[in-house]
């Protein structure tokens, strides 16, 4: 009776099929370096040396994992309510014209200026997700479709407004840079961690993973909304508006969205410029997400990861390894996680089959 307890322990642990995916991923890496002719321990050194051989390089890869960690959080939320939110990159896009818009059209007082910039982020961000549930909520459009629409209404407002004579920066693809008073990074630290900039938004992501735990899983709002995604008729028989909750859940995630593209243009790039291109953070939180196992607290663990996966695969080029080899070993772990959760999903299938014939 103990092996099979421990047994279904193992079976149901999202952590355990989340480490062995990983595995997985160094390992696929691992044969397409000693295929391509490098050597894997040494290039894994190099790797993981770009990340924690110096507290600088840290920051760094905590910087780049910030901005990630919010639009993974974005997509947990709306998962965790039972909707699909690929919309986290319009919606980073949005907050990032948000704060550039309020910081350069309204000069504030520091301090209280970089607040009403994050504010801007975050509502510009909100704006797009409310829009996509409204959709889906009162018009029955799925959200995948609307957030994919709504991506390239944002991509070219961004555009359009880098470009206005209000914002465009005199020969030059990108906008002015923001106000002094709205920065949110700070040269305090620079002494123990040398050039990298430390911004509050690190803060202010931990914040956010935090808050969206407790709403989630110990206030009635998260109820309301969690209800709503694992059973909408049962949730609207039980006295819940459910049209409301899908509106609030969808708006909740691209805030979360925007707060990113917000805290990125106030505490590190300072401006934003014209896009040829989508520049991926929301993507990269949909996989941020999957490794997280969908959990506000997993989504900042897998953030960092990603992040420090990114940053330090960049270190890769000195010793002429291919640094794209940091995206193969993410895609294969993404590919396991599915493939693993799919493989689960069938095996309670027909486990539930089974018993109910017999």
């Amino acid at each position: 009776m103990l092996h099979r307890k421990i047994l279904k322990i193992i079976w149901n642990d999202t952590l355990l099929y989340t480490l062995l995916a990983i595995f997985i991923g160094f390992f696929a890496g691992a044969l397409i370096l000693v295929i391509t002719g490098f050597n894997p321990f040494t290039a894994y050194g190099v790797l993981f040396a770009g990340i924690f051989g110096s507290l600088k390089n840290i920051m760094y890869a905590v910087q780049y994992a910030t901005p990630i960690i919010f639009t993974g959080l974005a997509v947990t939320f709306a998962f965790k309510t039972g909707l699909f939110n690929i919309g986290a990159e319009g919606q980073y896009i949005a907050g990032s014209a948000g704060a550039l818009a309020v910081s350069v059209l309204f000069p504030m007082p520091p301090g209280i200026h970089a607040v009403f910039c994050i504010l801007a982020g975050g509502l510009a961000g909100a704006l797009f997700g409310a829009i996509a549930g409204a959709l889906k909520a009162y018009k029955g459009i799925h959200e995948v479709i609307v957030t994919i629409m709504l991506n390239w209404i944002a991509f070219y407002l961004s555009n359009f407004m880098v470009m206005s004579p209000a914002f465009k920066k005199p020969n030059s693809t990108a906008s002015v840079d923001i106000a002094a008073t709205s920065k949110i990074s700070t040269d305090a630290f620079r002494s123990v961690f040398g050039a990298v900039s430390i911004h509050w938004g690190m803060l202010l992501a931990l914040a956010a993973v935090i808050t969206c735990w407790i709403i989630l899983n110990k206030t009635t709002l998260g109820f309301r909304l969690r209800a709503v995604g694992f059973n909408r008729n049962a949730a609207e028989y039980g006295g819940i508006y459910v049209g409301r909750s899908i509106m609030m859940s969808m708006g909740i995630s691209g805030l979360l969205a925007g707060l990113g593209g917000a805290v990125q243009v106030l505490g590190v790039v300072e401006k934003i410029t014209q896009l040829n291109a989508q520049e991926g953070y929301g993507f990269d939180g949909i996989s941020v997400s999957m490794i997280g196992g969908q959990n506000p607290i997993g989504s900042l663990f897998a953030g960092l990861f990603y992040g420090g996966m990114k940053y330090g695969g960049s270190k890769l080029n000195t010793i002429g390894a291919p640094s794209e080899l940091v995206n193969v070993v993410i895609g294969v772990i993404i590919y396991s996680i599915a493939i693993m959760g799919a493989f689960r999903v069938l095996v309670h299938f027909f486990k539930a089959k089974k018993e109910g014939l017999s």
